[in-house]
C-alpha cells in the first residue's frame, strides 16, 4: 500500500470536499476496527454516508493506490495511511482565543483530544477572566499570544470572539506564526495564501437544514449523506 508520501506523484492539494470524505471514511474504519474487522469493501466503507462505492475508490486514489480488486482494503493498514495523510498521526496544539461560553463548550470538548489536538493555551481580554484557571491553563491577555504561540510551537488556533474583533485578533495569530485558524466568529476574514481559514458558522449550518427540511416536505429529496 502506497501513498503520495511514497512516489505517488499527486501532490497537489486535495480539494476540500474530497478531504472531508476522507476524515468520514477514517471514523467508519475506526468504527470497524472497534468491531475486529480486518477487511472492507469500497461499498462497506461509503454506504453508510450515501457515498458510492466508485466514489470512495476515486477519493483514495487522489493520495495512492489502496486495497486489492476482490479482497477490499486491509482496515488497520488504511487506518494508518488515512491518519498520516490528516496529519492526525500526530500531536498538535491549540490555541483558543476567546473565552466566553463557546470557548468554555470547545475547552470541555473530548472529541478534540481523542483526535490528538490538545488546547495548551487560553486567551482572552476580560480582566475578570485573566489570570484565572480553566482547564488546567491560566488565562493568558490577547497581548501575550504572539509569544505564547511560538513558545508552544503552536500552528492551529480556535477563533471564538465577537465579529467585530475577529480581524484583530486575526492578525495578531498571524504574527505570531499561525497556519490554520478555526473561525467561529461570524465574519470573513483576510489572512495570507500561506494560512488556512476554516470558518464554522452554526446559524448557516441550521439554515442550510431548515432549508432541505423544507424542500423534503415539498417533495424533493436530497438523500442521506452527511458528506454532504
Amino acid at each position: 500500500m502506497s501513498s503520495s508520501r511514497n512516489g505517488h506523484p499527486n501532490a497537489k492539494l486535495a480539494p476540500k470536499a474530497v478531504v472531508g470524505r476522507v476524515s468520514l471514511y477514517l471514523r467508519q474504519l475506526e468504527t470497524l476496527q472497534l468491531q475486529g474487522l480486518d477487511k472492507i469493501s469500497s461499498r462497506q466503507l461509503g454506504e453508510p454516508f450515501g457515498i458510492k462505492n466508485a466514489q470512495v475508490r476515486k477519493d483514495l486514489a487522489f493520495f495512492g493506490q489502496f486495497g486489492h480488486p476482490g479482497i477490499g482494503y486491509h482496515v488497520d493498514a488504511l487506518i494508518s495511511v488515512l491518519r498520516e495523510i490528516l496529519g492526525v498521526d500526530k500531536d498538535w496544539p491549540l490555541a483558543l482565543v476567546g473565552l466566553g461560553n463557546l470557548g468554555r463548550a470547545l475547552l470541555k470538548y473530548r472529541g478534540f483530544r481523542s483526535r490528538r489536538f490538545h488546547i495548551v493555551a487560553i486567551f482572552d481580554n476580560d480582566p475578570r477572566k485573566i489570570g484565572q484557571e480553566y482547564g488546567g491553563m491560566i488565562v493568558e491577555p490577547i497581548e501575550a499570544l504572539r509569544k505564547s504561540i511560538a513558545s508552544h510551537k503552536t500552528s492551529l488556533a480556535l477563533l471564538c470572539v465577537p465579529a467585530e474583533s475577529a480581524q484583530q485578533v486575526a492578525d495578531l495569530m498571524v504574527a505570531g506564526g499561525i497556519r490554520g485558524i478555526l473561525n467561529f466568529a461570524p465574519a470573513p476574514l483576510s489572512v495570507p495564501s500561506h494560512v488556512n481559514v476554516a470558518a464554522v458558522d452554526l446559524s448557516i449550518q441550521l439554515e442550510n437544514l431548515a432549508y432541505k427540511v423544507q424542500k423534503t416536505q415539498e417533495g424533493v429529496s436530497y438523500g442521506g449523506s452527511s458528506s454532504r
